[in-house]
């Protein structure tokens, strides 16, 4: 399978995670900020959250973790949590916007 097919997958997955704060998925808010593929089983994916003190990081993180390693093909997930750059609106689609009510 190649690497823009398992980044696609991963993608999917990552479209179902949500921050229990705001109806719209991690991916379309733009917290995800890296995929990387280091072998063809094993992913990193480096991540932010809306807010530094979010009372759930923990799980939101835990989620990601989860749902991507039920893909087959994928043995090994490693999820980095950063604020560096910290997230801002800007991050967000045009869907994320659109639903949230931001002007674009």
């Amino acid at each position: 399978m190649g690497k823009s097919l398992m980044e696609d997958l991963v993608i999917e997955k990552l479209s179902t995670v949500y921050d229990p704060e705001v109806p719209v998925n991690i991916w379309e808010l733009g917290l995800v900020y890296g995929i990387e593929f280091p072998k063809p089983n094993e992913v990193i994916i480096t991540m932010t959250l809306t807010a530094p003190g979010c009372p759930i990081a923990d799980q939101i993180v835990q989620e990601v973790h989860d749902v991507v390693l039920t893909l087959d093909g994928i043995d090994e997930v490693s999820v980095n949590l950063t604020f560096e750059p910290a997230w801002g609106p800007e991050r967000m689609s045009e869907v994320a916007r659109l639903e949230l009510g931001f002007d674009i």
